[in-house]
């Protein structure tokens, strides 16, 4: 079994299906973590959001969006936001698992999509989103070195921030928020590998951590 099958394998194990059908109705948006074999590494692929944008204007990201009435589920929306932002061709994602859903600080819950790509794929951004592409070995995500963290007032957890230094543009680029912990969460399950730094949750059982803290944040809607 190689890197991209055995990472896929145990990422599987993670996939939350129908446990999360008890929600009530809320705004959705979806992310794709898109994953790549490089040199023997697990990589990611990351955005660098337009400055032109009303939003988190110039924030690094993943591909991803809110949820469009056209839209069947929560693999659909990630899928076509990364079409749109950075022309991934939506049959060149081998989707991996759909993980827990986050609620974001304007009240949208976040569905992470994990999926796998081909190292060869060469963005094409669309400069109304998007102005910078850049990819990340996970293994960043759990040393202490580029990190940073603190608490927050409403913030469950820590919230963290690295500094990355991009050897392809010579670019820094800050990676915080959810965005961080999104990373964090992916690079602790695909390596199965506890970060040098504190996380705030429970990395040995994430899921019932963010499943708590979820219903704690619905009850009080």
């Amino acid at each position: 079994m190689d890197l991209k099958e055995k990472t896929a394998a145990i990422l599987k194990q993670y996939e939350v299906g129908s446990r999360f059908s008890y929600l009530p109705v809320l705004p959705k948006a979806s992310v794709l973590i898109p994953l790549f074999v490089r040199d023997g590494e697990v990589h990611t692929l990351m955005t660098l959001r337009s400055q032109e944008l009303r939003t988190n204007a110039g924030e690094v990201c993943f591909p991803g969006g809110k949820r469009d009435p056209r839209d069947r589920d929560d693999v659909d929306t990630a899928l076509r936001e990364a079409e749109e932002e950075i022309g991934l061709p939506p049959d060149q994602v081998d989707v991996v698992c759909t993980l827990f859903p986050i609620m974001n600080k304007s009240g949208l819950l976040v569905t992470p999509v994990v999926g796998f790509i081909e190292a060869s794929f060469f963005p094409r951004p669309n400069p109304a989103e998007v102005s910078a592409v850049f990819t990340v070995p996970l293994e960043f995500f759990t040393r202490e070195v580029d990190h940073s963290s603190y608490s927050a007032t409403g913030i469950a957890g820590l919230l963290h921030s690295f500094q990355f230094p991009d050897p392809d543009s010579g670019s820094h680029y800050q990676i915080w928020g959810l965005t961080a912990i999104l990373a964090i969460l992916v690079s602790v399950l695909a390596l199965r590998k506890k970060p040098e730094f504190e996380t705030g949750f429970d990395s040995d059982d994430p899921v019932s951590f963010f499943q708590h803290n979820l219903n704690k944040r619905i009850s009080k809607l």
